[in-house]
């Protein structure tokens, strides 16, 4: 494999006049309104999150377990209360000129309903309140015609595809598969009471058990018929394996080992941008043990993220400081990448593609930015194989 170090920028305008909105869906494209193989083939359709009712999410040892001691007590004082206004306002300004950005590339655009996460729901084993429909790269996999629902660990995101249910049922009768893993008990014995976070040097270990099959969707990425997946504390070896058998022979699913102490969602440690090309985190991944079917592809190591001086927005965020790799492919050359990190948004340019600076960089503080905020429904593409 190749590995490239990181070394102007395109406007939206200066995308849609160079590369034209496609024309209006074909008689295939109405006959599969879900068809989307990998993370970059032409885009023509996506959902984006809300943040309306988003709530701060239960202190329950799952959702704590990736922040340090102080954050996670103090998320639990405040757990089932609102966001802050000002935080909200913030990252709606960010999110509706998102939105606007790609309608403006031709890209159709749904939403989900707005939900108020306050209402408190439960099993017969426990009982949460909610957390927010923000990020629906989680909880839903687009693998071809299909979606999954997948099932989530954390207990204030049980129900959170049904905020989207209106949109999957008119998937369903026009056509698509629809999906749901088995929905998890989430009791005690799927985590780890003695977890602890490893130190360095130590044996990796998750907080989750294998009492059931859990996992998000933003742990794995889609490259046709070969899938990539860190296993995190979200996503379990049972999960991965559930969703292995449920594709079949037809796929392939990669683990990439990740050297992150805390890892959760593979989208800011290992991202497919193109055929040939894979972006990676140098903190999270040695390009020396990457699996060997990328051996041809060209590996594209991420420069340090420009630093964040909101004191606010870094005691808020939810994400690390390699948000900067939350890109989103437009195609195979244009991505839709955060205003802020220019340092990333030049590596961009050198490597061939056309970025896209958006902002939105006050979503963070609710999971995440460009690809954890959408899930693409519809590529323009066919299934295929890209390695030997």
């Amino acid at each position: 494999m190749a590995v490239t170090e990181s070394p102007g920028t395109v406007t939206a305008a200066d995308a849609a006049v160079q590369h034209p909105a496609p024309a209006g869906p074909g008689a295939q494209d109405l006959a599969r309104p879900v068809n989307s193989h990998n993370e970059w083939d032409p885009l023509e359709e996506i959902i984006v999150g809300r943040l309306e009712g988003a709530t701060i999410p239960s202190g329950h040892p799952v959702v704590t377990c990736n922040v340090p001691p102080w954050a996670g007590r103090l998320q639990g004082l405040a757990a089932g209360l609102r966001y802050p206004r000002l935080l909200v306002e913030q990252a709606q300004q960010e999110i509706d000129a998102f939105v606007a950005l790609l309608e403006s590339l031709g890209v159709t655009v749904r939403r989900p309903d707005a939900v108020d996460h306050k209402r408190r729901f439960g099993t017969p084993d426990w009982s949460s309140r909610g957390f927010c429909n923000t990020c629906p790269r989680d909880s839903m996999l687009v693998i071809g015609d299909e979606i999954i629902e997948t099932p989530m660990a954390w207990p204030c995101r049980y129900f959170e595809t049904h905020s989207y249910r209106p949109i999957l049922k008119d998937y369903f009768r026009r056509g698509a598969r629809w999906t749901a893993a088995p929905k998890p008990q989430l009791t005690d014995e799927l985590f780890d009471p003695d977890f602890r976070v490893p130190q360095d040097g130590e044996p990796m270990r998750y907080i989750l058990t294998e009492f059931e099959p859990v996992f998000d969707a933003a742990d794995f990425v889609r490259a046709g018929r070969d899938l990539f997946v860190t296993r995190s504390n979200v996503t379990n070896a049972m999960g991965i394996d559930w969703l292995r058998r449920h594709l079949g022979p037809e796929y392939r699913i990669h683990e990439i080992p990740s050297r992150c102490r805390t890892p959760m969602h593979i989208d800011t440690t290992f991202v497919l941008l193109a055929p040939g090309k894979v972006l990676i985190n140098p903190e999270y991944i040695d390009p020396d043990h990457l699996p060997d079917v990328l051996d041809s592809w060209d590996v594209l190591v991420a420069p340090e993220p420009d630093p964040i001086d909101e004191r606010l927005l870094k005691v808020t965020s939810m994400c690390g400081k390699w948000l900067s790799m939350n890109v989103l492919m437009v195609d195979e050359k244009r991505v839709i990448a955060e205003r802020h990190h220019t340092g990333m948004l030049r590596a961009l340019e050198q490597w061939g593609f056309e970025p896209i600076p958006c902002d939105l960089l006050h979503y963070a503080p609710f999971g995440g930015s460009f690809h954890c905020a959408t899930l693409d429904v519809r590529r323009r593409g066919t299934l295929q194989s890209y390695f030997d």
